[in-house]
């Protein structure tokens, strides 16, 4: 009886999961639920996912200005209220923290601050083109240090413009 309920379950699951090759743009994803969403790319192995992207990302990035602007403020739209209120209280936590620092404090990190971004540029001039090429990838795909990282990929330079 058991088996019949979980065998009739997985089916009754199956009808709701998307088909892989289902949605062909991200014009079909934004037509999709945020759960259908979910379970669309979690169903997708890791390699159909970076596809997805790059193709996305290559799609974007034949948009004109005004299309792309079009496109940053339809996906404004789709973020949660309190997204922006949640940042701008993390930036009022650390302003505050960096205004209850002393003067030496602050010395004192903005100069192992400098020492860092003067190793990460040694580090990077020091590589071969290839390595950079390597770098950049491991970086775009959030194999960066080891964490998932869900921020704008940067370019060499390391300011963030695409």
């Amino acid at each position: 009886m058991q088996e019949l309920r979980l065998l009739l379950l997985a089916s009754g699951l199956a009808l709701f999961l998307p088909v892989p090759g289902y949605t062909q743009s991200a014009s079909d994803m934004a037509d999709l639920s945020p759960e259908d969403r979910r379970t669309y790319m979690e169903s997708m192995s890791p390699d159909e996912r970076a596809a997805m992207r790059e193709k996305w990302r290559s799609d974007r990035e034949a948009l004109s200005d005004e299309d792309r602007m079009a496109l940053r403020e339809r996906m404004a739209a789709n973020r949660p209220e309190d997204a922006g209120k949640k940042r701008k209280e993390r930036h009022a936590q650390r302003r505050e923290q960096c205004e209850s620092m002393s003067e030496e404090e602050r010395a004192i990190k903005r100069a192992a601050h400098a020492e860092k971004k003067a190793q990460r540029r040694a580090q990077w001039e020091s590589m071969s083109e290839e390595e950079r090429a390597e770098a950049r990838e491991n970086r775009r795909e959030g194999k960066h240090h080891g964490k998932q990282d869900r921020r704008r990929p940067r370019d060499e330079t390391g300011t963030g413009a695409e």
